[in-house]
């Protein structure tokens, strides 16, 4: 792909949506999944950091409700950094562009980050959208530990952040380990150049059923929490000490999974003052 377009120089000349379209076009989407939003006093409007969280089943449900929320409390707009394939998608990728949203290449990250900018990125990336069943409210980042050594290269401030809710608005039919074992998918896999497309089965988003027997997301709240900042400044010059990145990454890792449970056992207790609409609609 051409990255050209994503210049230095075209990364600080991008223009935040206003505020008030955002809340617009969210209007619905916050009144159907009631969002709660903590930690945000660990946000620093003053001191750009690097937000790095789990990503859940589609990718797209709950992350622009975080988003938002940041820009509207603090105004700060997020720099996203995604996964290639959605910027040869016409349409679609463009219109992640105008959102913010940039190939997570090191390059246009170390841009970003001598611009100042506030950045977030979800390392599991698409194998983690395409959850399998059983990874529900799990992080899948293999051996990924690009974000850690990019911090540390540029002394960030690395905020984690835990999304709790949207992995369980659906429930998964048919996951990529059945698409893996079934007869398309070895051949298709078998196939040199479709295997590339497909990463040997990560890109294969499940087949779900959310609201009865459609894939209308069921309105579980979302729940988001900031955890507190973890520095890199004191790291730099170690980038390349396989060692200290993998430390970070471990660091920012665990902060993430002891959010995410503590937002699970709350956000559990906390369901029997729902609605009973919305209790209904959870079934």
């Amino acid at each position: 792909m051409n990255y050209s377009r994503f210049c230095a120089e075209q990364l600080a000349q991008f223009t935040p949506p206003p505020l008030d379209q955002m809340s617009r076009v969210l209007a619905l989407h916050r009144r159907y999944f009631a969002p709660r939003f903590e930690g945000f006093e660990h946000v620093d409007p003053k001191r750009p950091a690097l937000f790095v969280g789990n990503h859940t089943i589609f990718g797209g449900i709950d992350a622009p409700l975080f988003v938002h929320e940041l820009y509207r409390r603090k105004g700060i707009f997020l720099r996203s950094l995604g996964d290639h394939f959605h910027f040869g998608i016409p349409v679609w990728g463009s219109t992640l562009e105008r959102y913010g949203a940039v190939p997570g290449t090191p390059d246009i990250c170390r841009h970003l980050m001598q611009q100042k900018q506030f950045i977030m990125v979800f390392p599991g990336g698409a194998r983690e959208v395409a959850k399998r069943q059983g990874e529900q409210n799990r992080l899948c980042w293999k051996q990924r530990a690009g974000f850690a050594r990019m911090a540390i290269e540029n002394g960030y401030d690395i905020l984690p952040f835990a999304s709790v809710g949207c992995d369980d608005a659906y429930d998964i039919l048919y996951d990529g380990n059945d698409f893996r074992r079934s007869w398309l998918g070895k051949q298709l896999l078998s196939n040199k150049r479709m295997n590339h497309l497909l990463r040997d089965g990560d890109l294969f988003m499940p087949l779900v059923r959310g609201v009865g027997p459609t894939s209308l997301p069921k309105p579980q709240p979302f729940w988001f929490k900031v955890g507190e900042p973890i520095a890199t400044r004191h790291l730099q010059g170690s980038e390349d000490n396989k060692d200290t990145v993998w430390q970070v990454r471990e660091q920012v890792a665990g902060s993430i999974n002891t959010m995410i449970a503590d937002l699970q056992v709350r956000r559990e207790q906390a369901m029997s003052d729902l609605p009973l609409w919305r209790r209904w609609l959870l079934k």
